[in-house]
């Protein structure tokens, strides 16, 4: 802890009221999201095919419009999108709170995910500038501190909120985002976009992706980095579907758990792996190491047979594995698409990568349901220990193409 406040001291204002704005965003989103299918279920009674509708209709919206969030915050600039994603997360979860019906269901679902799609680029992009190139890792290494504190923390104040009902955590977490709003309007300072073009928006814009999608250095971290993201998420798929095969009723205690074990590991590791990496590492090999141990860490789940103790003990050490490889990569990761990007138009790189990445996911968990499916016990698990590795080498190789290198602006492509 005494790490993180002299860490945190170092930067300036600005900074430092992103990092804790990320953990009122995730501590509003966690304490609701976690509840909203059980709610959806049994709460309100629908089906479940509409409550996958309905959370599907998050995930799109949030997945398929990262490019646009990125694109407005390099044209307006990131304060007024990450002040207008509050709001909309504000009127999101305050009609979750009385939605009775599936259409406006349906508009909260939406709202919410849009509203990530607007500030999550932004802030990445705001912090990389206010931190700048020399301090960028050091920078998003504690925001991932307060990022993962928010993860802890939100689901235990939504399972206490729901003593009373769903409503009141719906109710509290609109709250948290209208106070966020408010405060990031008067605390922080506006940004005007840089060498904002004159000629129309369309324009612009279209030129904007044309410079994106000829950078060919960020397309192939952008692809060999995807796959990453779907090891993180089988804490959400892949080690709940292992907990309900082990511990059928009491999945959600483990499950909880699981969470606890993952953000905790993050929280203690974060400093010190990005501290020790950056002394003896360059920050391409921390990524692969990174990969590397987010592969390592399904290997405790080959075995079938399993235990109560160890089927606990190995789930727990999955969830580790997985959060201190990620841990490890991920300030040097968020630096590499920032350096890769020339620093010119940095949330639109942003927004582009987390639109590569929610694809992955989409697709890589198909995959992994098909795995489960062929009733292969040990067969989901190497392969996305496989699937670490190979991630590891292509980041390797990339590294030694010379890929990696910082790299100035790309020249617009013109139109």
């Amino acid at each position: 802890m005494r790490n993180l406040r002299a860490q945190l001291a170092s930067f300036d204002r600005p900074a430092r009221l992103l990092m804790v704005n990320q953990f009122a965003i995730n501590l509003g989103f966690y304490m609701l999201m976690p509840y909203l299918a059980d709610h959806l279920a049994h709460g309100l009674g629908l089906a479940a095919w509409t409550v996958g509708l309905v959370l599907g209709v998050r995930n799109l919206s949030q997945q398929g419009m990262f490019l646009i969030g990125g694109t407005l915050a390099d044209r307006y600039g990131c304060k007024p999108m990450i002040l207008t994603g509050c709001a909309l997360r504000t009127v999101a979860f305050g009609l979750l709170a009385v939605a009775g019906s599936l259409p406006m269901l349906i508009v909260a679902s939406a709202l919410t995910g849009l509203a990530g799609a607007l500030f999550n680029p932004a802030v990445r992009a705001y912090l990389a500038a206010e931190a700048g190139e020399e301090r960028r890792v050091e920078a998003f290494a504690a925001f991932n501190v307060f990022y993962q504190a928010g993860i802890l923390v939100g689901p235990l104040a939504g399972l206490a909120l729901l003593a009373w009902d769903f409503s009141a955590v719906c109710t509290v977490a609109a709250l948290i985002f209208g106070a966020l709003a408010v405060l990031q309007a008067r605390a922080l300072p506006a940004r005007p976009p840089a060498g904002r073009s004159a000629e129309p928006a369309w324009r612009a814009v279209a030129a904007d992706w044309r410079t994106v999608a000829a950078n060919r250095p960020f397309l192939l971290f952008a692809a060999a980095m995807a796959s990453s993201y779907v090891l993180a998420f089988q804490v959400y798929l892949a080690l709940p579907l292992r907990a309900r095969e082990l511990f059928g009723d009491r999945t959600g205690l483990v499950t909880g758990a699981i969470f606890a074990v993952s953000a905790l590991a993050a929280l203690s590791g974060q400093l010190k792996l990005t501290a020790w990496a950056k002394r003896t590492l360059s920050g391409p090999r921390a990524i692969a190491y990174g990969l590397v141990v987010m592969g390592a860490a399904f290997l405790p789940l080959l075995p079938s047979g399993l235990g109560t103790v160890t089927g606990v003990l190995a789930l727990g050490a999955c969830a580790a594995l997985l959060a201190l490889g990620g841990a490890l990569l991920y300030p040097f990761e968020m630096d590499t698409v920032a350096r890769l990007s020339g620093d010119r138009l940095v949330a639109t790189y942003y927004g582009a990568y987390n639109t590569a990445s929610g694809i992955a996911i989409s697709l890589g968990n198909l995959a992994v349901g098909a795995l489960f499916d062929t009733g292969v016990r040990w067969l989901p698990w190497a392969a996305l220990g496989v699937t670490g590795l190979a991630c590891a080498g292509l980041v390797e190789r990339l590294h030694r193409a010379g890929y990696l290198a910082s790299r100035s602006a790309p020249v617009p492509v013109p139109g």
